[in-house]
């Protein structure tokens, strides 16, 4: 491994960096101040899998600047300053399985931005500022398997914005501004297995959010502002493990009856249970919600 350590203070990586040590396979350059990358500063790094850029003053990706990096596997480029992705930043990365870019300045993710990346099966988009993706933003991702769009500003999710990622098993939602979903918010998710939404605005779960997610194991809603949720969006997920629902100003009247009759036959960790409790009425503030299955509330003709 060639490590240049940051008390270097490179300021730019210009032409056939790696020319002298042509066999290296793994490069770090965390903690200097680069600000440009030449296009052809990795020309002929063909035996390179692992590129450390993190925590540099990068705002622009070269196009094409790493298509010599053939047999790339790892490009960390977090705590940097981009702006923008775009496909042909990434050609000739076939082979790339992680690609970290948290605490960066993106503000959305255009058609087709990780197309190149057919390999790919890590996503890391976490700390930025990202309020829209494209419909097209994730086409070519089928190997995906982790997405991580934590602490960014989106408000909601367009339909099918994730249908190419056809192999995510985990994504990661949480710290949005998502107010509302739409029942095809998560089509094509079929290989889902966890999906973390906390600390959103969400006031509102579509009954049939979930019949594109039939191997959801966890899911996390807690800290939102979800009122009542129709229990039986629930039961048609026969492997859930783990629920997540606290944090939630939960209103205690007819509509809750069916959340509560399923929370008392699940076998899911519904943890920390003691901490769903009803905000309203009144009359009910402050009481656990599972000591209510033996209320029966009555709607009211």
């Amino acid at each position: 491994m060639v490590a240049v350590p940051g008390e270097n203070r490179i300021t730019d990586l210009p032409a056939n960096v790696l020319k002298p040590v042509p066999k290296t396979e793994s490069l770090s350059l965390e903690h200097n101040a680069i600000k440009s990358i030449h296009p052809q500063a990795f020309s002929g790094a063909r035996r390179l899998m692992l590129l450390n850029l993190y925590g540099n003053q990068i705002k622009k990706l070269p196009l094409k600047g790493f298509q010599d990096l053939l047999n790339i596997r790892f490009l960390m480029l977090g705590q940097n300053q981009i702006s923008t992705v775009k496909a042909d930043m990434f050609t000739g990365m076939r082979n790339l399985s992680d690609l970290d870019l948290p605490i960066n300045s993106l503000t959305s993710i255009p058609s087709n931005a990780f197309k190149p990346l057919i390999a790919l099966k890590v996503l890391d988009l976490a700390s930025n500022r990202i309020q829209r993706i494209s419909p097209k933003g994730f086409v070519g991702l089928t190997e995906l398997r982790f997405l991580n769009l934590d602490n960014n500003s989106l408000k909601s999710i367009s339909a099918g914005i994730f249908k190419p990622l056809v192999s995510l098993e985990m994504m990661v939602l949480d710290n949005n501004v998502l107010s509302t979903l739409n029942s095809a918010s998560l089509e094509g998710l079929s290989s889902l297995q966890e999906l973390y939404l906390r600390n959103n605005e969400l006031n509102r779960i579509p009954a049939d959010l979930f019949r594109h997610t039939p191997k959801l194991l966890h899911l996390a809603l807690s800290g939102n502002q979800l009122r009542t949720v129709d229990g039986n969006i629930f039961t048609q997920l026969s492997g859930l493990k783990d629920v997540y629902l606290h944090d939630n100003p939960w209103t205690c009247d007819c509509n809750i009856n069916s959340l509560v009759r399923w929370m008392s036959q699940t076998k899911a960790n519904l943890s920390p249970l003691d901490a769903l409790r009803c905000v309203a009425p009144e009359e009910y503030l402050n009481k656990p919600l599972n000591s209510l299955k033996n209320l029966n509330m009555g709607c009211k003709a």
